[in-house]
């Protein structure tokens, strides 16, 4: 698809008022905390919208779109509309304890529960996934979206994703990321809902769209099914989710940057409600495009969404819409990179290298991180389009699986049973490997979400058998901070029950 010259000034005019913004509201960061947290003081509306913006990726508009387009039809949605209930639960029990600690991330609240080893098991885990697999697997997606739709040769366009991010990135680490995310956000948004639209049109109208893809639109899919079987929703569903929303590292990293509880609470309920929009505006678009382009979608239905845009799209709105992709992939990226270079710094630098290092080194050292792990993701992801890894969406949702079971259940064993050990949080973490890849070796055609359930099950077992023969005499307290506004927001439980009806009512709606 060729883009005018119209387009192409959109383009640029677009990432120059983003990243441009990024970098003044960043230009002042000196120490870890204004580096690492953005100076604890983000808003409820850059929290809610950086949240959906560092969520939404290639990854959907070519996985997840994918998918739609593929064997898993609308079921894919479950995903985002359990997402919606897992943030509400966030907001609610999980925000509170990690706010009150202070704590800069998540593999640090590890070591106040149990131990140090703890932490830096996680510390490890978390940074191998991020860079051999998300940041791999973001780059690659986003490359692929390009290529396809607007023929950008792929080594070029990872090389751009990953150039772009590094910069606003490196330069001013959180608060840049979060200030990018206000307008990538909003532009991937009005961009779905653009093509949305548009499909509409294409297909001859939402009710031609509903008659000729009924079989489609279910959200509860035998208990065979190889991707998202219906047993899969009971449990093995929940666990990505509330690894992902709770306790990953770069979704969360913008809340513990909240300026206060209430802002935090309020952020993530914004970011709820958006998250029930995301399957109209990501999912419905790739069933119409497997119900237009049928025929150019033998070899894989990653491309349903590109085809869909290459081909729909009018001249003066592929500039946005080329701008809003892009801006997907890059914020997702940013905040991936981001995140790595905290986790690398704050957890295994400055804890196990260097303890009393300066507030400049660690910005120091957390800016040249960032720029060797976008450069190992940008060698990685030209690989990644093998047959192997059956689709990107799976690919990455796959291997999480070696690391989130292992981590909820340390997580979750720990803050319902005060007594749990140290050996019993070390061991979850340590045995999900093992575990996970051998239910992956010797049992591949059991779904992943049920694999991942299974692992759960096992470790939450062990830990328990742990905790029976060696309780603590004594549980361990965590640390409080004093000069924090722990007011949580005044209507958070009514919120949070309105949107857990609405996602109710959507499954009933579309059983």
């Amino acid at each position: 698809m060729e883009l005018s010259i119209l387009d192409i000034g959109i383009f640029f005019a677009f990432f120059v008022v983003a990243i441009g913004t990024s970098l003044y509201k960043s230009r002042k960061e000196e120490t870890g905390e204004d580096f690492f947290l953005a100076s604890r003081g983000l808003h409820w509306p850059l929290i809610g919208l950086s949240l959906i913006a560092a969520n939404i990726s290639t990854e959907h508009f070519v996985g997840m779109s994918g998918q739609g387009a593929g064997i898993s039809g609308f079921a894919v949605a479950s995903y985002e509309w359990m997402a919606a209930i897992t943030l509400v639960i966030v907001a609610i029990f999980f925000l509170p304890k990690f706010l009150k600690s202070g704590i800069y991330t998540i593999p640090e609240y590890l070591e106040y529960r149990y131990n140090a080893a703890a932490r830096a098991i996680m510390a490890f885990y978390t940074v191998l996934i991020y860079v051999f697999v998300t940041i791999a697997a973001v780059v690659y997606s986003g490359a692929l979206t390009l290529n396809t739709i607007f023929d950008m040769k792929l080594i070029h366009a990872v090389w751009l994703i990953g150039g772009i991010a590094a910069l606003y990135t490196t330069w001013g680490g959180l608060k840049a990321v979060a200030w990018a995310d206000l307008f990538q956000g909003s532009a991937l948004i009005i961009g779905g809902a653009i093509t949305l639209v548009l499909s509409f049109n294409a297909v001859g109208g939402v009710g031609n769209f509903f008659e000729n893809n009924s079989e489609k639109l279910h959200m509860i899919l035998p208990s065979d099914h190889s991707v998202i079987p219906w047993t899969a929703l009971v449990l093995g569903l929940w666990i990505p989710n509330f690894y992902y929303w709770g306790l990953n590292q770069y979704i969360t990293q913008r809340t513990l940057a909240a300026q206060s509880l209430k802002q935090g609470q309020i952020g993530i309920l914004f970011a709820a409600g958006l998250k029930l929009t995301i399957p109209f505006i990501i999912i419905f678009p790739g069933i119409m495009a497997a119900q237009l382009y049928k025929d150019q979608l033998t070899v894989t239905s990653d491309a349903a969404y590109p085809l869909l845009i290459k081909n729909l799209i009018p001249v003066g709105i592929r500039g946005f819409i080329f701008a809003a992709i892009s801006g997907a992939v890059i914020s997702s990226l940013a905040s991936m990179l981001n995140s790595a270079s905290t986790i690398f710094t704050m957890d295994l630098y400055k804890r196990h290298f260097k303890k009393n290092t300066s507030q400049k080194t660690l910005v120091t050292v957390g800016r040249i991180m960032t720029m060797v792990f976008v450069v190992i993701g940008c060698l990685i992801a030209p690989q990644l389009g093998a047959d192997r890894f059956k689709g990107i969406f799976n690919f990455i949702q796959e291997f999480q699986g070696f690391i989130s079971p292992g981590i909820l259940a340390a997580f979750v064993f720990g803050l319902i049973i005060a007594k749990t050990p140290p050996a019993a949080g070390v061991t979850a973490l340590l045995l999900n490997v093992p575990i996970y890849g051998f239910l992956l070796k010797f049992f591949n055609e059991i779904a992943f979400l049920n694999r991942m359930a299974i692992t759960f099950g096992i470790l939450l077992a062990v830990m328990a058998i742990i905790t029976v023969i060696s309780p603590l005499t004594k549980p361990k307290e965590m640390p409080v901070r004093k000069d924090f506004d722990m007011k949580p927001a005044p209507s958070i439980i009514g919120l949070g029950t309105a949107i857990i009806i609405i996602t109710l009512v959507l499954y009933i709606i579309f059983w």
